[in-house]
């Protein structure tokens, strides 16, 4: 398909000695607009369908908050591993837990950032701050406030060239507006996301936000997580999601080359359509595997629970501490004894029985200092996430 009308505008820039055509997208909604053929009409029905299941089933897990803690912290190490970093979700919670045996220190706190810039993200519109140009940079100082991209001008629009794939702007593989006119694209992006102008419904108006954002690049670092992160923030505000439970950087992860190539398809062709149709795919296909990994964690806890109850006189005391397990799946003795209230002669022998009971493990080896994990929750939570998963 190629849709002159939808196709931006070059412009020849210099940059570090070379001369390139960096591409100013035109704004959105797209003119002419969205072909809504049958199959693509529905592709979108099964996943609002999709949508509203995962959000119906988010009411029945105990202890929700722990959930959506912990499903978080998946995204944030897909998102971060997209971007090239070695840290899995057991290191993240390990990390958190405040001991790190093993753990790679600097892609751990760049995957935390991430968790905080997500967070900072979801407390602003939970304030009724708008999603904004101002909250986007806001979002991006939490993510590049340490580690790698400190030094990229964290919470600031970029002020000189950027380039995507390639050594130099020459071999790149796309090249972004240039910095002058950034604010003209940044603009028009900004009123679109406000219905500005002309209304779009939600789920569509985060498929073409993400591809628009990733396409201005406003940052010098970090705009992959943030366009990924825009996806997740736009259902929450506009209250699609009750809960921040969809991210689908697992499925872009899987898909990564049709996903690059879609995204360079709606630049250099107009194609809007092909890319809506992966969109749409990839919200049903995330949205009922979080639906069954919802079930998959439910069934966990019920068995659990059954085998806790089967402790006898310990069982009272061990399912205090099992639920301290709920709201943060990797904790140390002291941690349990602090949220629970109880001894650490009492914790420790529910620790034990749990960890003999198969509930929980411990994870360091030692006599001493010990750590322990739900194992099992963090396993089924954790699909995709294994390093050598493409």
């Amino acid at each position: 398909m190629m849709l002159r009308e939808r196709q931006g505008e070059y412009v020849t820039v210099s940059t570090i000695g070379e001369t390139v055509r960096a591409y100013v997208p035109p704004p959105l909604p797209p003119n002419p607009p969205i072909e809504w053929t049958p199959a693509l009409s529905e592709r979108f029905n099964q996943a609002h369908v999709a949508l509203g299941r995962l959000d119906g089933i988010s009411s029945t897990i105990p202890q929700k908050s722990a959930f959506i803690y912990s499903y978080i912290r998946k995204e944030a190490v897909l998102s971060s591993q997209i971007e090239g970093t070695q840290s899995s979700l057991s290191d993240l919670l390990i990390f958190e837990a405040a001991e790190s045996p093993g753990v790679p220190i600097g892609d751990v706190e760049e995957v935390s950032s991430y968790v905080a810039a997500l967070n900072h993200g979801l407390n602003r519109l939970a304030e009724g701050f708008p999603l904004s140009l101002r909250l986007i940079r806001e979002i991006h100082a939490v993510l590049l406030s340490k580690g790698r991209g400190s030094d990229k001008s964290p919470g600031e629009f970029r002020r000189s060239q950027n380039w995507i794939g390639g050594t130099r702007p020459g071999n790149a593989v796309f090249v972004p507006p240039p910095h002058e006119r950034l604010m003209e694209s940044l603009g028009t992006f900004e009123r679109f996301l406000h219905d500005d102008p002309s209304e779009t419904p939600t789920l569509l108006k985060a498929a073409m936000a993400h591809v628009q954002f990733e396409t201005i690049h406003p940052f010098l670092d970090g705009n992959g997580r943030v366009g990924r992160l825009l996806i997740t923030l736009l259902l929450c505000a506009e209250r699609v999601l009750t809960d921040p439970l969809l991210y689908l950087s697992l499925y872009f992860k899987t898909h990564r080359q049709r996903y690059y190539d879609l995204l360079n398809n709606v630049r250099t062709n107009g194609d809007w359509e092909s890319w809506l149709e992966f969109f749409a795919d990839a919200v049903t296909e995330t949205a009922n595997q979080a639906v069954l990994t919802a079930r998959d964690l439910l069934s966990l806890i019920d068995r659990d629970q059954s085998r806790i109850e089967a402790l006898g006189r310990i069982s009272g005391s061990a399912h205090l501490v099992y639920r301290a397990f709920l709201e943060k799946l990797v904790q140390a003795s002291p941690q349990i004894a602090a949220r629970t209230g109880l001894t650490s002669m009492t914790v420790n022998k529910c620790l034990d029985a749990l960890v003999d009971a198969n509930v929980l493990a411990e994870i360091t080896g030692r006599k001493r200092n010990r750590i322990f994990s739900y194992k099992e929750y963090i396993r089924i939570l954790a699909a995709g996430t294994e390093l050598h998963t493409e």
